[in-house]
């Protein structure tokens, strides 16, 4: 009896809690549930999002990577040899002076000449290893803008723009796809976008001047005042320069204009995709020689 009395009080309680929840309460908690489920899945997409990012990061440095190390490797044997060199004439400066012993006299003017033989060899040494250790500046240098400049740009198809070092100059190659509609030279909105993060990793570097070339695939091409594929390269090249002029504020000093028509081209005119990879419009640094040099001169 007596648990009879309790099962029917516990009925009762819980019919009590249960009819306090009105559906109004009710229907909240639902939609919150729901919200919470949505932002769940977006976080979700976001970290997914993240992560490729990050791969993709990884896979450049690694291709920067293995550019600074096929440089550093030609720099190493180019060294290699200068010293074989270096070797060479200090043996054969050795093997004189041993066959000068034997002479009973020898001018002034001819040990005051292997004196300076052998002080020109010394210094020769030393040049070597400060040229080392300069290309060794130039290359980081070089490196960290193409960085600055992938980073400011992001995660871009290679395809439509490509930066890279190539014999210790850095190259931005933008493809015309991107730039331009097909036979104009007017750039497009989203051109303007890419050419200003380009512009503004330039306007960090005051001292840096480059060249904008302008390039064409192989086809024929004639349109109102443009005769030819070296008309259309060149007033692509000067229409970005004086974008990067008159939107961003590079100094004009600091820049020329070229038009390649289809004369170098990167690959086969005889494809769609080798015409597409050609027409480009290509921004190279130039390298600064002065500041190079003024590496090598002594502190």
């Amino acid at each position: 009896m007596k648990q009879r009395y309790t099962l029917l009080l516990l009925l009762v309680i819980s019919a009590t809690v249960f009819s306090c929840v009105s559906p109004k309460v009710l229907k909240q908690e639902q939609a919150k549930n729901q919200e919470l489920s949505a932002s769940y899945l977006d976080v979700q997409n976001k970290y997914r999002a993240l992560q490729g990012e990050l791969a993709g990061a990884q896979n450049e440095n690694k291709d920067i990577a293995k550019q600074l190390a096929d440089q550093k490797s030609g720099c190493d044997a180019k060294i290699s040899d200068l010293k074989g060199q270096i070797d060479f004439l200090k043996q054969n400066n050795t093997t004189v002076l041993n066959q000068l012993k034997d002479i009973s006299v020898i001018s002034g003017s001819q040990a005051e000449s292997i004196k300076k033989s052998l002080e020109n060899i010394g210094a020769k040494d030393m040049y070597i290893k400060d040229l080392q250790s300069s290309i060794a500046k130039k290359d980081s240098l070089n490196m960290a803008l193409v960085m600055n400049l992938k980073g400011a740009i992001g995660n871009l198809d290679d395809k439509d723009i490509n930066i890279k070092v190539d014999k210790g100059v850095v190259y931005i190659d933008i493809s015309d796809k991107l730039l331009f509609q097909s036979g104009s030279y007017n750039v497009t909105d989203r051109a303007k976008v890419v050419l200003g993060k380009v512009a503004k990793v330039l306007n960090n570097q005051p001292d840096i001047e480059f060249l904008v070339e302008g390039h064409t695939d192989s086809v024929a091409f004639k349109s109102g005042v443009l005769t030819d594929n070296w008309d259309l390269s060149v007033k692509r090249a000067t229409t970005v320069v004086r974008l990067l002029q008159e939107q961003y504020g590079i100094d004009p000093k600091r820049m020329s204009a070229a038009g390649r028509g289809q004369y170098l081209p990167v690959a086969d005119n005889s494809t769609n995709e080798g015409r597409a990879a050609n027409r480009r419009t290509r921004i190279v640094i130039l390298p600064q020689l002065d500041q190079f040099f003024k590496l090598l001169e002594k502190k």
